[in-house]
C-alpha cells in the first residue's frame, strides 16, 4: 500500500545521472517508485497526495559537519549570531539579555564575528560597564575564541604573568593586561569553571535544534563533537536520551573528540563511548580531529607563515593540535576498529597532515572503505587536490563562508599576502576538488553560521552572500553548478554517513525536502531566496511550514 505521493513539481533525484522525475511514491519508510504520471496508478483511496505546485523536491538535506545541541543551548542563552555585526548592536543585545535575566549566575552565550572589532578581539572593559557583578564569557561564531570581563578573568586567575597556554593565545594590551579575548586553548582556562548544564536543559537546548534543523529541511547531521569543549558539556549522553525516548527523529552520526595531548592510549575510550552511544537512529561511529584554528587569529596551520598585514612574512605560520606522526599512529589503528575520520582542517599544513594520515592508514590497513573527511578545506595547496580522490577522503565542504565578507577582506586576506598572494587564490577550491574526482559533502558548522541549506547552496554557485546583488564574487571560477551543490548536501553528505538516504530511488529511505520554489528555474541570485515547506524522516511528515 502506497502511503503518500508527491507530484506535479520538478523532483531532483540526485542520483549518479542527476536525473528528474515528476511523481514519486513512497509506503512506510521507503520510496517505492520514482517516475512519471505512472506512478499516480499506484494511489489508493488511503493514499495522501502531496500536491507540488511546481515547487521543488529533493532528498531531504545532511549536514555532515555541525553541533546542534550546542546551537541548541546557544538560542536559549545570549545569542547573538541574529544580532548586525556592529560593536554597539552586540553591546544592546547583550545589555537587554542580562536585563532580562538578572538572576543568572553567569552570563553565557555568543555568536559575535570578530569583524565587529578592531583587529578581530573584543575587551573586556566594554563587557565591564554591562556586567560587572557576575561571570560574562561569549564565545565567538565560529568557536574558535571567547570574550570575557574582569570578573570571569579573575576567576580564572588570569593576569599579566599567566602565560599561554600550548594549544591558545591570552590576547593582552600594551602592557600585557590580559585585553578580554581568549583564543583556542586560553578559553578552556575559563570554561572549566563554568557550571555544568543539567541534563535536563541540554535535552531541551537538542530538541530546539532539532525543530530548527527540520523546519530548513534538514533529515539528519553529523554531530561533529561529542567531547567537551567550548562553553558547553559533553552532548553524548544527550543523544542517547532522546534516541532511547523516541523523541531523536533525525539521523545523527557522532564524532567522538580526539582529545589533545593525547595519543592512541584514548583509544579503548573511545570505543567504550561508541558501543555505550547507539540507540535507534543515533551512532557515535566516527572521530572527531581538530588539526588546526583558523586563519582570522593565525592559529591555522599554513605552509608558510603569515603576513604582517603589509606582505612581509612573520614566524607565525599558526598551529597543529597533534603531532602528525601521532596521527599517523593514530589512524590506522581507529580504521582497523571501524572508526570513520572526521578531520578539522582550514590551512593548507593542516589539510597535508591529515591528508599524510590517511596516508598511513592506505599504507598500514590498504584501501578500505573507511570514509574519511575533512571540513573546512580553507586553504588547500594545488598538489593536494587529486590526493582527496586518490586516497578516498571527502571533501566537506562549509560553502557559506566562501564570500568576501568583512571576516575575509579584513582578517584573512591581507594575513595571507593580500589579493594577488598565490594562496589567496587557493581558498575554498570547490570546483578545482570537483574536477580532480573529489567527493563533495556539504555541512554548516551550525551555530559558527546558519545551518539553512539553501544559503550555503546559493554561495556555493554564485560565491556570494545570498540577497547581495552585484556583489563581487569571491573566486568565481571555483565556483559550482546549482545540481552539485545540492547533491553535495544530499547525496555526498548521505554517502559520508553511510546512510541510505540521499538519493531519490526505489528502494532507498523517504527521506525527502519540499522547497518553496524551484531554484533551477528562476536566476542563480535568486537561489538563496530559496526556503523550505515540508520535512520528511523516513516516511513520516516532522516539519510543516504553516
Amino acid at each position: 500500500m502506497v502511503d503518500a505521493i508527491f507530484t506535479n513539481g520538478p523532483i531532483f533525484t540526485a542520483d549518479a545521472a542527476r536525473s528528474w522525475a515528476t511523481s514519486l511514491a513512497i509506503a512506510g519508510d521507503r520510496i517505492v517508485a520514482v517516475g512519471h504520471d505512472e506512478v499516480l496508478e499506484l494511489r489508493t483511496s488511503t493514499t495522501e497526495v502531496v500536491d507540488l505546485r511546481g515547487r521543488l523536491l529533493t532528498p531531504g538535506f545532511v549536514d555532515s559537519h555541525v553541533h546542534p545541541a550546542w546551537g541548541g543551548l546557544d538560542m536559549l542563552r545570549c545569542d547573538l549570531s541574529g544580532t548586525a555585526i556592529d560593536r554597539d548592536a552586540y553591546l544592546a543585545a547583550i545589555a537587554d539579555y542580562v536585563a532580562a535575566h538578572p538572576d543568572e549566575p553567569w552570563l553565557l552565550g555568543g555568536g559575535w564575528a570578530m569583524a565587529a572589532f578592531p583587529g578581530g578581539t573584543p575587551l573586556a572593559a566594554d563587557l565591564d560597564r554591562i556586567v560587572p557583578d557576575r561571570p560574562a564569557f561569549l564565545t565567538n561564531r565560529d568557536g574558535h575564541g571567547a570574550w570575557a570581563n574582569a570578573v570571569a578573568l579573575r576567576m580564572a586567575g588570569i593576569d599579566a604573568s599567566t602565560p599561554d597556554p600550548a594549544d591558545g593565545r591570552i590576547e593582552r594590551l600594551a602592557d600585557g593586561t590580559p585585553s578580554g579575548t581568549l583564543h583556542e586553548g586560553a578559553m578552556t582556562l575559563v570554561n572549566r569553571l563554568i557550571p555544568v548544564e543539567s541534563p535536563e536543559r541540554m535535552r531541551e537546548a537538542l530538541r530546539v535544534a532539532q525543530r530548527y534543523l527540520h523546519s530548513l529541511g534538514v533529515v539528519g547531521w553529523q554531530d561533529a563533537i561529542l567531547g567537551d569543549y567550548g562553553d558547553a558539556p559533553n552532548p553524548g549522553p544527550t543523544y542517547l536520551a532522546l534516541a532511547r525516548s523516541g523523541e531523536l527523529t533525525a539521523r545523527v552520526r557522532g564524532a567522538l573528540w580526539w582529545e589533545r595531548g593525547r595519543g592512541v592510549e584514548q583509544i579503548p575510550e573511545l570505543v567504550e563511548r561508541r558501543d555505550a552511544w547507539s540507540a535507534g537512529t543515533f551512532a557515535a561511529t566516527s572521530v572527531k580531529i581538530m588539526q588546526d584554528g583558523v586563519a582570522e587569529n593565525f592559529t591555522a596551520g599554513m605552509l608558510e607563515p603569515y603576513c604582517d598585514g603589509h606582505g612581509h612574512a612573520t614566524a607565525n605560520d599558526g598551529l597543529s593540535f597533534h603531532d602528525p606522526a601521532v596521527l599517523a599512529e593514530a589512524l590506522p589503528a581507529l580504521e582497523r576498529l571501524g572508526f570513520q575520520a572526521h578531520f578539522h582542517a582550514i590551512g593548507d599544513r593542516a589539510v597535508r597532515e591529515c591528508l599524510d594520515a590517511v596516508a598511513a592508514a592506505r599504507a598500514a590497513n590498504g584501501r578500505v572503505d573507511s570514509r574519511p573527511h575533512i571540513s573546512h578545506i580553507q586553504v588547500v595547496h594545488p598538489d593536494d587536490r587529486g590526493r582527496f580522490r586518490e586516497l578516498g577522503v571527502a571533501a566537506n565542504m562549509q560553502m557559506l563562508w566562501a564570500v568576501l565578507e568583512d571576516q575575509m577582506v579584513e582578517l584573512t586576506i591581507p594575513f595571507l599576502g593580500g589579493e594577488d598572494a598565490a594562496r589567496v587564490s587557493w581558498q575554498y577550491p570547490f570546483a578545482s576538488l570537483t574536477a580532480a574526482g573529489a567527493v563533495l559533502a556539504a555541512g554548516s558548522d551550525w551555530s559558527v553560521s546558519t545551518p539553512d541549506p539553501w544559503a550555503a547552496i546559493h554561495v556555493g554557485v554564485t560565491r556570494t552572500e545570498p540577497g547581495s546583488r552585484g556583489m563581487r564574487p569571491f573566486l568565481p571560477e571555483q565556483a559550482l553548478p546549482l545540481s552539485t551543490a545540492l547533491a553535495a548536501y544530499t547525496a555526498g553528505s548521505a554517502w559520508v554517513n553511510r546512510w541510505e538516504s540521499g538519493v531519490l530511488a526505489p528502494g532507498r529511505l523517504a527521506d525527502l525536502a519540499v522547497a518553496s520554489r524551484d531554484p533551477f528555474a528562476g536566476d542563480v541570485d535568486e537561489i538563496g531566496d530559496t526556503t523550505n515547506d515540508e520535512t520528511w524522516v523516513g516516511g513520516r511528515r516532522v516539519f510543516v511550514r504553516e
